[in-house]
């Protein structure tokens, strides 16, 4: 009765079921908040009705499609509930970090460990494939960790732009994906079904063993002549203790040609997959030295994720249910801007003020944060160039006292 007279859905009484934390990210239609409810933690995409309007369809669609999703490694869905104003979808929430930052922290990591993590990614797009699923949106920021125990598995999440296919050889014609990861036919805006999930994932492989990109372009029109030309470059500095199972399984997932492209079944065959040919050389001194000049670029994303999380609070000044009242910095910024934007203890839940007492704005906390990693970053790069001459010199000299075997 009470939601009947304030104009709430019946599914409404479901959110007092909750209690909502920090915010973890914002996509274009909404935010996604960590809940807590029964002693469980919870991942909450929170979708703003007027940002959908008159594509109803598309949020409906995902809730369908995730709670069809049942596999180790895709997120789990929960549930979910509306109001007069908001979606909510409710799912399994994953701590222990992105794919990247997570391997970063490592002590080691080799190629062996690398096609086992390529290994549950492709399981959980071979799922997808079987039951007419394209995720159409693969990329290393939604591949997650469930916990931070060490043997975690890994998750892929954020099905917002996926499609259930009417058959198993039905095109799509809308634009996906993320620039970088997005097959060259989506981009050229050809018909596109399963296999641009399988292009993402050889991006996301080659990334995994060298730590930067196979295509370096920096906009779209050059980017989808890169990748119709077909030719992948392997350099000589990264990938000459990488096996060549590795390299092939690489060139048959980035072919031009969707026809041409491994399926998930073909990879999944894949001898590299096994780990019986990956070798034992550790990929992290590289792969670190390679990603701490992308953590800035990363940084540029927290001000327009700071942004965003801004203009949707904007859209919304009468949030009488408080989802959107405390705008928060994404849960990594802190580490990705090597500092602490709020310490413990403090009593206070909104953002750090100036000496005037002033509320900072998120972006200038961001940019502050970007300035002091940029400082970080050159320390970092001089220590690393510094450790490099020594092992340059020690084996300068050992090779002069000739017990030096130089790498084939």
């Amino acid at each position: 009765m009470m939601n009947k007279l304030s104009g709430q859905p019946d599914s409404y009484d479901k959110k007092s079921q909750y209690r909502f934390g920090r915010t973890l990210g914002a996509g274009t239609y909404g935010i996604v908040r960590e809940a807590e409810c029964g002693g469980e933690r919870y991942a909450i995409k929170i979708i703003l009705k007027k940002n959908v309007k008159g594509n109803e369809k598309m949020v409906y669609d995902e809730m369908v499609l995730l709670q069809r999703m049942k596999h180790p490694n895709i997120v789990r869905f929960h549930d979910w509930f509306e109001s007069k104003d908001k979606y909510y979808i409710v799912t399994q929430l994953a701590t222990g970090g992105e794919l990247f930052d997570r391997i970063c922290e490592y002590g080691k990591f080799t190629e062996k460990d690398a096609s086992q993590t390529i290994k549950q990614v492709l399981e959980a797009v071979d799922y997808l494939h079987y039951n007419n699923v394209v995720h159409r949106d693969l990329k290393p920021e939604n591949l997650l960790y469930l916990t931070k125990d060490a043997h975690s598995s890994l998750v892929l999440a954020d099905f917002g732009i996926a499609k259930m296919l009417d058959s198993k050889d039905a095109m799509l014609n809308t634009m996906a994906g993320s620039f970088g990861y997005a097959a060259p036919e989506i981009m050229m805006k050809q018909g596109h079904g399963k296999p641009v999930d399988m292009w993402s994932l050889g991006v996301i492989t080659y990334t995994l063993l060298c730590g930067y990109s196979p295509f370096r372009s920096e906009n779209v029109a050059d980017l989808i002549e890169e990748c119709k030309s077909g030719r992948i470059v392997f350099h000589g500095r990264y990938w000459k203790d990488v096996s060549s199972d590795a390299k092939d399984f690489i060139v048959s997932l980035l072919q031009p040609d969707p026809s041409k492209r491994f399926t998930s079944e073909e990879a999944l065959q894949d001898v590299w997959l096994t780990g019986k040919t990956a070798t034992d050389f550790d990929l992290l001194p590289e792969f670190r030295a390679i990603m701490a000049k992308a953590r800035l670029k990363r940084g540029i994303n927290v001000i327009k994720l700071a942004n965003r999380i801004e203009a949707l609070k904007m859209q919304d000044p009468e949030d009488e249910d408080g989802t959107l009242s405390q705008p928060d910095i994404p849960a990594d910024s802190a580490e990705m801007a090597g500092q602490k934007l709020a310490k413990k203890g403090t009593a206070s839940t909104g953002l750090p003020t100036n000496n005037t007492g002033k509320k900072k704005t998120l972006s200038e906390v961001a940019k502050g944060a970007i300035f002091r990693e940029v400082v970080f970053a050159k320390v970092r790069e001089e220590k690393e160039k510094v450790e490099r001459e020594k092992e340059a010199k020690a084996a300068e000299e050992k090779a002069k006292r000739g017990s030096y075997n130089p790498p084939r």
